[in-house]
């Protein structure tokens, strides 16, 4: 433990790390203010595209948790950097909700429903039968289909949501063409995010509540994992994977010690 304390920068999933739904997580409050006390480089790296880092500050400040909207980096922010680093000036079509749209619209990529350079598929409540209709359709026609993160699921107070990699598969099945995935584990979001954070990887840890997205993100990118009980995987499911995080624990409170 004293070597994860060790380290100087901190990558943080949010959903079933900081919170489930709109109740703050035990220990989180404690945890925050160590990363500030010890100042670490921080920052919370989320597969979720559907809020703006703005939005995200505002959700843990009512709460009760302030952290600069600086401490933010979403998938929705990576597919858009993505997508203007491959095609500048690219024209899509997005299943998603404004934390998507935005971060395409600040990187100059416009909405186009006739005949888009790509399909972009992220989680939202505007997702419905005739979006996938028109996707279906415009994917046959040659826009490439793109999804913001390979979650299945998602935590939710109570249960679990449908995540962006179950809202793409329907597309995928109709039309033969496979998505390419940006967020976590897809080594570009975590590079990113190290380079955010201003650290090398030997210096950083990831830490998260899922194997199959935060945990092989740490290992495949070099990092330290930690591994926190308090959303998705439990020490049962932590047995079917062919890796393993080098510490876990229940939850990130338990990291000040």
């Amino acid at each position: 433990m004293e070597s994860l304390r060790a380290k100087k920068g901190f990558i943080c999933d949010m959903d079933g790390v900081i919170y489930h739904g709109n109740q703050i997580l035990p220990g989180v409050k404690e945890f925050v203010e160590w990363l500030y006390r010890e100042n670490k480089n921080f920052l919370f790296l989320t597969n979720s595209s559907e809020r703006s880092p703005k939005e995200l500050q505002q959700k843990l400040s009512r709460m009760g948790l302030y952290v600069d909207e600086s401490h933010f980096y979403t998938s929705a922010l990576a597919t858009a950097s993505f997508i203007r680093s491959q095609a500048p000036g690219a024209s899509v079509y997005a299943i998603g909700a404004h934390g998507l749209l935005n971060a395409l619209y600040d990187e100059g990529i416009t909405i186009n429903d006739v005949d888009p350079d790509y399909v972009v598929v992220g989680e939202g409540d505007n997702y419905s039968y005739d979006r996938i209709v028109k996707a279906i359709d415009l994917v046959r026609n040659g826009a490439k289909l793109i999804g913001t993160n390979t979650d299945l699921t998602g935590p939710k107070e109570g249960g679990i949501l449908p995540a962006c990699r179950a809202l793409v598969a329907p597309i995928e099945l109709a039309t033969g063409k496979s998505a390419y995935f940006v967020g976590k584990p897809n080594p570009l979001m975590m590079r990113t995010g190290l380079r955010l954070l201003g650290v090398h990887s030997e210096e950083a840890v990831m830490v998260g509540d899922r194997m199959d997205t935060d945990v092989i993100a740490g290992i495949e990118t070099g990092l330290d994992t930690c591994l926190v009980l308090s959303g998705v995987s439990t020490m049962e499911t932590v047995n079917s994977f062919p890796y393993r995080p080098r510490v876990i624990l229940n939850g990130v409170g338990d990291i000040p010690g």
